[in-house]
């Protein structure tokens, strides 16, 4: 009989592993758009260079996560998750020394490479750990605690930049140093099945392909300047990576995946709501910080609750979702955050943090508390036994690239609605008229991201099957 991927009684155990994972990523991606402010003065990065902080992370976990995923089917769960523990944290130590928008951009793609190696493998534990009809409600656990375990890395941030001195931005990456011990340490030795299937290939030629793809979106969606040959290039390069993944004899992407409706739908809903979710909370920090005079510190007020409402909701999500179906919590999650931003962007222009936009990120965070545990529970449900890495993986990419792809196009939208003169969308400034063009400027990405969430309320209204 084969060996089980664990012992019941470490069932727990890999799950809190996982649990620390997916805190360094969340620490990660909220605690440096909060830095991002202080770390442009520092570095003298223009707002292009800002996106591409943000790109360069996104775009190595977005185009090598289904690699990553795969590898961990093929040479075993655990030990590429503890892989990418080990690079991420490299990654973390380039970002605190680096000197240079270069360097930094150049950290943060270490950083990707490692997150797409270990975000996978940390859902994926989770889901061989557990037997199916336990998977929801272990899922929903993971959501939940890897948010409250996250919950203080924003506050701890906006402290670290806000009393830190010249040197406070660099401090949160050591946030990340502690959480991938403890997870390293707890993963080790306890997953006797994991031995992975020796002699499966690895897609390197898609993965080559999609970086390249997604790279060259990134460079024609961020700079306004770019010829359209770029743009005609990224699409012909995707289109090459999915028909070479039609073809490979051991695709990173089995497209045939897809052909489970609840899987495909609920990775357009993800897109949709992770656009959203990416692009407010990446520009909000910038806006409030330069126009609204707003330190660091505060700034986690409007990340805070999202974090703990994410955490508190979690876990009885994914057991309504286990019961009822995914789709209309997910459907009812996502049209509270359409709701939430579109005030965002009806308030924008007044600048008021604490009065507005501090109860809407509120309000977006107790949809996003009904989303996450069914919306990560639905996006497993479609894969086999053998192929929760290769699910997950894509899943994560989805996540990943919406997330690229806001921040890139609201980022030219946001220098667009800002207009010319000025110091800039995103530099500080406290005349009247850096005021106006910076509440324009925001709103723009508020209702952007507004419509965006409606648009994953209706397609989460088509995920009728139950997760179970």
């Amino acid at each position: 009989m084969p060996v089980s991927f664990c012992a019941e009684g470490d069932r727990r155990i890999i799950l809190w592993a996982a649990i620390l994972a997916s805190s360094m990523g969340f620490i990660d991606s909220s605690v440096t758009s909060i830095a991002m402010p202080a770390m442009r003065a520092a570095l003298g990065a223009s707002l292009a260079q800002a996106q591409w902080i943000n790109a360069a992370y996104l775009l190595a976990v977005s185009s090598l996560v289904l690699v990553g995923g795969a590898m961990g089917d093929r040479f075993g769960t655990a030990r590429v998750f503890s892989l990418g523990i080990l690079v991420f944290v490299a990654g973390s130590l380039a970002c605190a020394v680096a000197m240079t928008p270069e360097q930094m951009i150049a950290a943060r793609a270490v950083k990707g490479v490692g997150a797409a190696l270990m975000v996978p493998g940390s859902m994926a534990m989770v889901s061989r750990a557990y037997p199916r009809a336990q998977r929801g409600r272990a899922l929903g656990l993971w959501a939940a605690a890897s948010t409250l375990t996250t919950a203080l890395g924003p506050v701890l941030g906006g402290m670290f930049v806000t009393w830190g001195g010249e040197i406070g931005w660099r401090l949160i990456f050591a946030l990340n140093l502690p959480l991938g011990l403890a997870a390293l340490w707890l993963v080790q030795g306890r997953t006797p099945g994991d031995v992975g299937r020796p002699g499966v290939r690895v897609d390197l030629v898609g993965a080559g392909l999609a970086t390249l793809g997604v790279g060259l979106m990134a460079w024609a969606l961020t700079d306004a300047t770019a010829p359209v040959r770029v743009a005609l290039a990224a699409l012909a390069s995707l289109a090459a990576f999915v028909a070479w993944e039609a073809v490979a004899p051991a695709p990173m992407l089995r497209l045939g995946l897809f052909r489970n409706r609840t899987l495909a739908v609920t990775n357009l809903v993800t897109f949709a709501l992770y656009f959203a979710l990416n692009g407010v909370m990446f520009y909000l920090p910038m806006t409030a910080v330069s126009a609204w005079g707003v330190t660091a510190l505060e700034v986690t007020a409007a990340f805070l609750p999202i974090s703990v409402l994410i955490g508190v909701m979690s876990a009885p999500a994914g057991r309504m979702a286990d019961r009822w179906g995914a789709g209309p919590l997910m459907a009812a999650g996502s049209a509270l955050v359409a709701l939430a931003y579109a005030a965002l962007w009806h308030f924008a222009p007044d600048g008021q943090f604490w009065a507005h936009v501090v109860p809407f990120t509120a309000l977006a965070g107790f949809g996003l508390g009904l989303v996450v545990a069914p919306l990560t529970a639905a996006a497993m449900q479609g894969a086999e036994d053998g192929e929760q890495g290769a699910a997950s993986g894509v899943n994560n990419a989805v996540a990943r690239v919406a997330g690229l792809i806001a921040v890139a196009l609201l980022g030219r939208m946001a220098a667009a609605a800002y207009g010319p003169g000025g110091p800039g969308f995103g530099v500080t400034g406290d005349t009247a008229a850096h005021l106006a063009a910076t509440g324009a400027a925001f709103g723009t990405v508020a209702l952007t991201a507004s419509g965006m969430a409606a648009l994953a309320a209706v397609l989460a209204l088509l995920v009728r099957r139950p997760v179970r």
